[in-house]
């Protein structure tokens, strides 16, 4: 059996019993929309979603070097068929869950993972999978996230799943910090508004750029005034007869608003000659729209103090998307104060050719005729 870590201690090289979870309807909510997928799993796959989790959680582990390692799971697709698929062989399933998985499941797991006295409980999901674990473990236990959901403002996932392998490989040289658990009420973000709390702390595993911060909402007039230098500069410079898909965010937002277009803050925006073609487009949308148009750009700004530029919070601009649209035709935009606290700019769109395409820095709209450039790290 596992010792818990002391969350006041670094890793002291004991750890070897991993608990390891999978919310397999995590993210599918994303690519079709829907900005979340807590109560509307069926909604997503009406509207042709796919589960995303697996191929998540089969990529991190493929990084992991199991050997001196015991995976508790769960079986089926919330853990075992994960871990098989990674290779892994030294692992025992603790949990069943009844038939299709929920909220109460990861609860349950995670209650069973405490009391087989794990060391750390991987788990792969988004916000609403992290509250689970943390309703129940409450800083007891360290953990750690495989991002896979449609938003991940916590600050308890990996940077990508590629960087999983890494952490857990050094556990017993990283100290433990407090990774802000973060509550957001997704029938408000549906609704066009970003209404986030803290809901806690958890103890993670500091890997720096390896974990992600907490998502920062900064609204002081100076930082208001930058959004609105960004957003005259690039409606002056947008052409005619091309295609703008802009993402998400209160930048961007304020682009369809200098040009008197009624966008949509948490969604994507289709404008062409300075008109709104479609509103909160999905992936479907998008591509639709991007195979009728002979020139298409792509206008987003990376999510406050975390960086991504690609992969979260705006999935519905997809790796089908980018590839279609072409990763010389990005756009990233964001203010000088978003860029003092973003040391560095991420992708997690999945797919290493395309994240290649974009190089190792990016150049930032970051004012009226004005830009920085910024290292650009790939999952």
């Amino acid at each position: 059996m596992g010792m818990v870590i002391d969350p006041g201690r670094k890793c002291n090289g004991t750890v070897t019993i991993i608990a390891f979870l999978v919310n397999p309807v995590a993210g599918m909510g994303g690519t079709v929309g829907l900005k979340g997928t807590d109560g509307l799993v069926e909604e997503a796959r009406r509207r042709g979603a796919v589960p995303r989790a697996a191929d998540r959680a089969a990529a991190a582990l493929s990084t992991v070097d199991a050997e001196g390692l015991t995976f508790l799971t769960c079986t089926g697709g919330m853990g075992e068929d994960a871990l098989r698929r990674a290779g892994i062989t030294s692992y025992r399933a603790v949990y069943t869950p009844p038939g299709e998985t929920s909220a109460a499941d990861t609860k349950a797991a995670a209650r069973t993972f405490l009391a087989e006295g794990v060391d750390l409980i991987l788990f792969c999901g988004g916000d609403g999978t992290a509250r689970d674990i943390f309703d129940v473990v409450d800083g007891t236990v360290p953990v750690l996230g495989i991002p896979a959901g449609v938003k991940m403002y916590s600050g308890v996932f990996a940077t990508s799943p590629s960087r999983v392998g890494e952490i857990l490989a050094r556990l017993g040289d990283l100290a433990l910090r407090d990774g802000e658990v973060m509550d957001v009420d997704e029938e408000a973000y549906r609704g066009g508004t970003l209404a986030t709390r803290l809901y806690g702390y958890a103890k993670v595993p500091h890997l720096p750029s390896g974990v992600q911060g907490c998502k920062a909402v900064g609204e002081a007039a100076d930082e208001e005034r930058a959004k609105e230098e960004i957003a005259r500069f690039i409606a002056d410079v947008m052409a005619d007869d091309i295609l703008y898909i802009i993402g998400a965010g209160t930048t961007t937002a304020a682009i369809t608003r200098a040009l008197g277009v009624e966008g949509t803050l948490l969604g994507v925006d289709v404008i062409k000659n300075r008109k709104l073609v479609a509103r909160d487009a999905c992936e479907r949308d998008l591509l639709r729209l991007i195979g009728g148009a002979e020139r298409c750009r792509i206008i987003v700004s990376p999510i406050g103090a975390q960086g991504f530029v690609l992969g979260r919070g705006t999935q519905q601009i997809s790796p089908a998307v980018v590839r279609k649209a072409g990763a010389g035709r990005v756009t990233v935009v964001a203010t000088p104060q978003k860029l003092a606290s973003t040391p560095a700019l991420f992708l997690d769109l999945g797919d290493p050719a395309l994240e290649a395409q974009f190089g190792d820095v990016v150049e930032v709209v970051s004012g009226y005729c004005l830009a920085q450039r910024k290292p650009l790290i790939h999952a």
